[in-house]
């Protein structure tokens, strides 16, 4: 029997150029796998309790904001608009009824001596002949319901009896004249003393002032 040979370290098998083709190829074939199912991973669907990642927003379609979006707007600052007209409207209508129920508390007959006045005012030029003969005064708005009103206090400093008449402007912070009125006292003897109210029926705002402009005594 021929002894076995020696037990020993064997030595790597040499690989040819076909084997090392082979085995790049595997490789190349392998990588491209990979990345097909990473591609293709992420465009499919996450399954459930994964995050889906949304896609890009597309910019607004500008017809979107037309005339028609438009309309509501305008309406509704018309609306607006209308609303405070209506405000303003019915706080003049509001201050002027109060001037009015203020009036015919003070006397019965305040509109017809003040409608006298008014006419006796028509012909007279410059400030009048009784300026001197009358004085005015401002009252607390606490005391007259509100409204602006001033008292006009008439002196019938002649012998005889008198009529009075005086126009009084109510004014804005510019010294535009907003609201005239008129007042007058009748049949005052002499060395009497009157006093009437001079009332403006305009809002409360702006504020206004009164002024004496003229004063007749016929």
């Amino acid at each position: 029997m021929n002894p076995m040979p020696p037990r020993g370290k064997r030595s790597p098998a040499r690989r040819g150029p076909a084997a090392s083709a082979v085995l790049t190829l595997a490789a190349t074939v392998t990588a491209a796998a990979a990345l097909v199912s990473c591609g293709t991973d992420s465009d499919a669907p996450s399954s459930e309790g994964s995050r889906t990642v949304s896609e890009r927003p597309t910019a607004p379609d500008s017809s979107a904001f037309s005339e028609k979006t438009a309309s509501p707007l305008k309406s509704q600052a018309s609306e607006a608009a209308e609303s405070a007209r209506a405000s303003a409207s019915e706080a003049q209508a509001s201050a002027s009824e109060r001037a009015d129920e203020f009036e015919a508390s003070v006397s019965a007959d305040t509109e017809r001596a003040n409608q006298a006045a008014e006419n006796a005012l028509k012909d007279v030029d410059g400030k009048g002949n009784a300026m001197s003969d009358v004085s005015m005064t401002g009252r607390p708005r606490s005391e007259t319901g509100g409204v602006l009103a001033s008292v006009v206090t008439f002196t019938n400093r002649t012998d005889k009896t008198a009529d009075f008449a005086v126009r009084v402007d109510f004014l804005d912070s510019s010294g535009k004249t907003v609201e005239t009125r008129y007042v007058g006292t009748e049949n005052l003897e002499p060395g009497k003393r009157a006093q009437r109210y001079a009332i403006s029926h305009a809002p409360p705002e702006p504020k206004l002032s009164a002024k004496l402009v003229k004063a007749q005594r016929y």
